[in-house]
């Protein structure tokens, strides 16, 4: 069976990502419709209190994540990333399971991104239907990513740059309105008012685990890092350099924007479709800054959406060359783009064209649900790789001075990591909205143990009946 390392030079990708891209890629992928949506409606949920528990609880796995990924890429750097450690150290139907678990909730999650998108266009244009500005960023970003690696990481690098950008603007002009700095329209300054203890956990403590899934879908993409890995430049250097500066920089940007956006906004004024950011300029009277803001939130939405669509491309390209996955996604075009995964990997947006006929709302919380669960099973299989790998590498003779990047506290960060993310799988269950997504996941989990098992099957008796005959 052909391997990832062992993929012809005609058909293997380029490394021309540089650390600056591999840096900006992993922070554009988690701003977005987490944070410039998904806030105000964890907020609105949970109260102002348990939004920042919420995100930094979610950090903390996070950072748990980040460095059991950075100890594989660093050994390890290939496309197929935490597919392919499962694969080697945990076992091949893991490897099988947690890729199309992956793949499903990545590309899901272009179709989230596109909804929003569509919702947001409905501030110019609130006369076109969602599903036409769906259908119209799906032939956008499908036209960017048939481009070269190069121009795609460019790209993205410009994107998330203009988003880092508005958020610490946001940051500014939020800061001086709660202090009076800035007046807002018919409110006086709140200083800390509707953060008084009353209204931190309005909703109890308990809601707080039911709003986790909401925290994990907002920072799904910090995992790209581990799949950019094999199209980057010195991955040994790079990867420790951007799991460190991306995890600060997301938990700052995000309990900033918390804290601000609770301040100013009491809970009950903060929904989903109407993002609280562009809600804020309106607010403090900036000429042009609410459409200037909404632009940038579309800007990082559609940056996001590009993330993932990057993401499930080549990790079914990687798929394909381990056998995981039809031969033909394991092809590049002359541009040296898996063309056919790119092409299979869209279909999946086409799920936000169900917005033509169900409630925007409704299939954005949905398509929620289902990534933010299948990136927490991806999660978990992460952590399992690495202290399966750290096990196997120490009984083969490894020694741990030569691993250039390491787990620190180890075995205690891997299991840590795996016991939350699970707990917050088993808290899901008690929450009927969210039900739903994961039975879906889990099924889906199971469908793919059970295909791998049959397909391995099949594949034994037939080698045995070639020997025998």
């Amino acid at each position: 069976m052909e391997t990832v390392n062992q993929v012809s030079q005609e058909n293997q990708l380029n490394r021309s990502m540089k650390r600056r891209h591999l840096f900006m890629l992993s922070l554009g992928g988690v701003i977005g419709t987490g944070l410039f949506l998904n806030a105000g409606y964890t907020i609105n949920q949970s109260g102002a209190g348990g939004a920042l528990v919420g995100y930094l609880f979610g950090g903390i796995i996070l950072y748990l994540v980040m460095v059991c990924l950075g100890e594989l890429a660093v050994y390890m750097p290939v496309t197929g990333s935490f597919q392919t450690y499962a694969s080697k150290f945990i076992s091949p139907s893991a490897g099988f399971s947690l890729g199309w678990m992956y793949f499903i909730g990545s590309a899901t999650t272009a179709g989230v991104e596109f909804t929003a998108a569509g919702i947001l266009m409905q501030r110019w244009f609130p006369d076109v239907s969602v599903w036409i500005w769906c259908a119209l960023f799906i032939l956008l970003l499908f036209g960017l990513n048939a481009l070269t690696t190069r121009g795609f990481a460019e790209a993205e690098y410009w994107f998330a740059g203009i988003k880092v950008i508005a958020v610490i603007f946001f940051i500014i002009i939020g800061a001086g309105a709660i202090l009076g700095i800035i007046p807002l329209e018919d409110r006086p300054a709140p200083l800390l008012d509707n953060l008084a203890p009353s209204g931190l956990f309005p909703a109890g403590i308990a809601i707080l685990f039911v709003t986790m899934m909401n925290v994990i879908f907002s920072y799904q993409g910090s995992e790209l890092i581990g799949i950019a890995a094999g199209e980057s430049e010195e991955p040994s250097k790079n990867i420790p350099r951007a799991i460190r500066n991306v995890l600060f920089r997301i938990i700052v940007f995000y309990l900033a924007s918390i804290i601000i956006l609770s301040a100013i906004f009491p809970t009950e004024e903060l929904g989903l479709l109407e993002s609280p950011f562009v809600t804020l300029m309106d607010l403090a009277g900036i000429p042009f800054a609410p459409d200037i803001m909404n632009f940038v939130i579309l800007t990082a939405i559609l940056s996001v959406g590009n993330s993932c669509i990057y993401a499930s491309t080549r990790l079914l390209w990687a798929m394909a060359h381990e056998g995981m996955a039809p031969k033909r996604f394991g092809r590049l075009s002359k541009r040296k783009v898996p063309f056919r995964a790119l092409v299979f990997t869209m279909i999946f947006s086409l799920l936000s064209l169900l917005t033509s006929v169900i409630a925007a709302d409704t299939v954005f919380v949905l398509l929620m649900s289902v990534a933010g669960i299948s990136v927490t099973i991806s999660w978990i299989g992460i952590a399992l790789s690495q202290l399966m790998f750290r096990r196997k590498y120490l009984q083969g003779g490894g020694k741990l001075e030569d691993l250039q990047y390491k787990v620190p506290f180890y075995p205690l960060i891997p299991i840590v990591c795996i016991v939350f993310c699970v707990s917050i799988l088993i808290f899901l269950a008690f929450d009927p909205t969210q039900l739903i997504g994961l039975l879906i996941g889990l099924g889906f989990l199971a469908i793919c143990y059970i295909f791998y098992y049959i397909k391995n099957k099949q594949t034994k008796a037939n080698s045995e009946t070639n020997i025998n005959g």
